[in-house]
Formats: C-alpha cells, structure tokens, sequence
C-alpha cells in the first residue's frame, strides 16, 4: 500500500500531518487536554467538505460557463438523538449532524441557482459521507528502542 496521508504524533494530542509535499499541524482544543495548536479532525473533516463542495460546485459552472464569482460554504456539526433524526435509518443512540450553508455570489437564473444546489451534493466527499465506508486496519508493533520513519 503506498500511503496517500501520512500522520504522525508530535507532543501531547499534537500529530503532524503529511498530504504529498504539504505538512501541517492538527490538536485538539486546550479545553479537552490539547494545546490548540492546530484544526481538531472534526474541522478538518468540515473543511474537506466545504472545499469539497465549492470545487464541485465552482467546475461545473466555469465547464458551464455561468456567471459564478464566489462561493462560501459555512459547516457546523454535531451529534444528535438518532430519534430526533427524520431521515435516518438509525433509531438508537447518536447520529452526526452537518449543516452546510452555501452562498453563492453571481448572475444566476433560478435554473441555474437549482442545478448547482444539486450539484453541491455530488462532490466527492460528500458522496463518501453519505455511503458505507469501510476502513480496513493493519496494525504493526515495535519494541521502544525502534525508529518509526
């Protein structure tokens, strides 16, 4: 397996995340034992949608080519009563909430305004977020003394 992501840990919560010839820092909040040092994975996992969803959205419309001069997408999450869920097949326990607010900025008929509110939900990431995943783990042990490249 050639590894797309690398992560490492650093100090405390603290882990170095390497993405091709991009590195960067990802902790938790001091309030939860972090240094705040850094996005938590929550907001990572936000952002991945938001960028996500604009560069769909930002794609279709210049192979379009329709007026669009910005997009924002604003994301929050939250984990709520499954039974407070009326879209979801689970009943029990907690599900994830994201809301996404989209704005964007252009000379756009409704047509156009409708077409891209579908498309926003065909990025890649959100496709992801919306069907079973599966994470397949291999783990690996070495003693103290060893080096971890």
């Amino acid at each position: 397996m050639e590894p797309q992501v690398i992560v490492r840990h650093k100090q405390n919560l603290q882990h170095e995340v390497e993405a091709g010839s991009f590195r960067f820092v990802v902790d938790e909040p001091q309030s939860v034992g972090g240094d705040g040092a850094g996005p938590d994975p929550y907001d990572l996992l936000l952002g991945a949608l938001g960028a996500c969803t604009s560069m769909t959205m930002m794609l279709y419309a210049r192979r379009k080519q329709w007026p669009v001069d910005d997009i924002k997408v604003e994301l929050s999450h939250r984990k709520i009563h499954a039974r407070d869920c009326e879209t979801c097949l689970t009943q029990d326990g907690k599900v994830d909430h994201i809301e996404r607010q989209i704005t964007i900025t252009g000379n756009l008929d409704e047509e156009q305004l409708a077409r891209l509110k579908e498309i926003a939900s065909r990025c890649p990431v959100h496709q992801t977020l919306m069907t079973e995943t599966v994470v397949a783990d291999q783990f690996f042990h070495l003693p103290a003394s060893a080096k971890v490249s």
